[in-house]
């Protein structure tokens, strides 16, 4: 609920204060006073962009603050908490300054803001109609809105369920689209892959194996002189028969100081390592003459080695550096082949799924426009009978409720508000049957009639009057009161009916100074309210007749409220 809304240098407003009341707050005042801008500085703290001359001529920028209560509005204080601020009491402060330069400066509790975190406050607390929003009525968005809002929770759910199903069917045949679109080129893509890892397959791909291959070509290339210089080291170290080699030598020697070794211990110490290293020698010419013997000159093992040293080369030039790479892509190929020939298996259960959600849609579909149909019936009359109460007492009001091809995520239907403005007259759209004041009437009626369901705590009303007047402007009045009993209400008229029934009356005053222009708002006492009836009823604000009548009227709209206030149930 609005509690406090301070204006500086908006319009023609230099600085004004209004302490709002519960109930029915009304602004009147001279044409051209400043009325709107009370509504257009709440549409500023509502996220509304600022129009061109928002700010006062010669001041450098405009400011929109507002207290408003959080008490019983658990929506809104969470909106609050998400965005990052603790509510004070229970209350939220917030405030706008747009500069002529076009800049925007927000607050909300006294810290800096965006925007959109002050609009997802605001609006949950603060709902405004002008002859904008009126029109806005006839698109058929917000008529489904309204429909579904009256219907009541379980329609909400209804809806949302819908949703959630459609936007999944919509996924769901988006991916099967693509499948369908790209099958052939996924065929091509699979029937590549198994070319591929066909070949690394069939190469039997071993990491390390290149390395051994490279090394045994190289043995093969050099069998001779391996051999040759082998044998050659063994008959050095082994001897002939006609003459010992070196480890003959060494085993001699190691004979003769063992034999002396006994005298002194140094010389048996040498004596053991001669006899070490003839051990050593005679080992090594036996390894010698074994390698000798074992080398073999085999070109046809080393044109295989060759053959397969091609092998693996040309798979590395395709598919990666070594025998690791090779690997590796050949696992990447292989789970990407996997999945290409599981796009067949992820069709049939996308299929499955589709068909599955189709059967929910139009099951949830169908209760959702059971519930729409019952509800339109019972918010038509209820309709119908405020538009009586509206001075519209031939009007019939209706709501049809038809199938719609290809439908979308907020059901199976088309929903449009149909009027007969006069008797005789056949119901029409409301975009094509309404003129602007009937319009305004049809959504103060249908704000009445949804006043018990709908939580908007703050509702701003801005030429709700528009092309009335005479009896028409006291009916408006009296349900404007009755909405009031469940609603903080505000509104900006020029008609005398409307005012009498407020429970806290501002006049909006032009003061002129020279060559300076200022615009005051201020609350009226009993005394000054009967003062500017009689200015709105005859523009005399002394007239003796004009306060005659304006007594009339206060004392006839006190009557209709306490009636009101004393029946039972919402306001009809």
């Amino acid at each position: 609920m609005l509690l406090d809304l301070h204006i500086t240098d908006l319009g023609v407003i230099d600085d004004a204060h209004l302490e709002v009341a519960r109930g029915l707050n009304v602004l009147t005042g001279e044409t051209g006073a400043g009325k709107t801008m009370v509504v257009d500085a709440l549409a500023l703290l509502l996220g509304e962009r600022a129009v061109p001359g928002t700010v006062r001529a010669g001041r450098p920028a405009a400011l929109a603050e507002a207290r408003l209560a959080l008490a019983g509005e658990q929506a809104a204080a969470e909106a609050l908490e998400k965005a990052g601020f603790a509510s004070a009491d229970g209350e939220v402060v917030v405030a706008r300054q747009v500069s002529t330069e076009g800049r925007n400066r927000v607050q909300v509790q006294g810290r800096m803001a965006t925007v959109a975190a002050l609009t997802e406050v605001t609006r949950l607390l603060v709902e405004v109609h002008g002859q904008h929003d009126f029109q806005g009525l006839l698109r058929p968005a917000v008529q489904r809105d309204l429909l579904d809002r009256f219907a009541g929770a379980r329609a909400l759910e209804l809806r949302a369920a819908f949703g959630r199903a459609w936007q999944r069917l919509r996924a769901v045949t988006a991916e099967l689209d693509a499948l369908v679109t790209r099958a052939h080129e996924r065929a091509r893509e699979a029937d590549v892959l198994r070319y591929q890892l066909g070949e690394i397959d069939a190469g039997e791909v071993r990491e390390g194996e290149q390395a051994e291959l490279e090394a045994e070509a190289e043995r093969l290339r050099h069998a001779e002189a391996l051999r040759e210089a082998s044998a050659t080291a063994h008959q050095a170290l082994a001897g002939t028969d006609d003459e010992g080699g070196a480890a003959t030598a060494l085993g001699l020697a190691a004979r003769v100081l063992g034999g002396q070794g006994g005298h002194d211990p140094a010389l048996a110490e040498l004596a053991r390592r001669a006899d070490g290293l003839a051990a050593d020698l005679a080992d090594l010419a036996s390894s010698l003459r074994a390698y000798a013997e074992a080398v073999q000159t085999d070109p046809a093992r080393l044109a295989e080695v060759h053959e397969r040293l091609a092998l693996l080369r040309d798979l590395e030039r395709k598919y990666g550096d070594d025998e690791a790479a090779i690997l590796a892509f050949a696992q990447v190929a292989r789970a990407r082949l996997a999945d290409l020939e599981g796009g067949v298996v992820r069709s049939e259960a996308l299929e499955a799924e589709a068909a599955a959600l189709r059967g929910e849609l139009a099951e949830v579909g169908g209760a959702l426009t059971r519930a729409r149909r019952d509800a339109a019936e019972r918010l038509g009359a209820a309709v119908q009978r405020e538009l009586a109460e509206l001075s519209m007492p031939g009007a019939r009001f209706g709501i049809r409720v038809e199938p719609e091809e290809p439908g979308g995520p907020d059901g199976l239907d088309r929903i449009e508000l149909e009027l007969a403005a006069n008797p005789g007259a056949p119901p029409r759209p409301l975009a094509k049957a309404a003129s602007g004041g009937e319009l305004s009437r049809v959504m103060l009626a249908l704000r009445v009639v949804l006043a018990g369901v709908d939580r908007m705590p703050t509702l701003v009303f801005d030429e709700v009057d528009a092309g009335i007047g005479g009896r028409t402007a006291a009916a408006v009045g009296r349900r404007l009161a009755a909405l009031a009993h469940h609603h903080q209400v505000l509104v900006v008229t020029h008609l005398p009916q409307i005012a009498a029934f407020a429970d806290r009356h501002f006049v909006v005053e032009k003061q002129v100074a020279g060559d300076d222009t200022r615009t005051e708002v201020r609350p009226l006492d009993d005394a000054a309210r009967l003062t500017e009836l009689s200015r709105m009823l005859s523009g005399m604000a002394e007239s003796g007749l004009a306060q005659a009548h304006a007594e009339e009227l206060l004392a006839a709209a006190t009557a209709t409220k306490a009636a009101g206030r004393d029946a039972p149930g919402t306001p009809g």
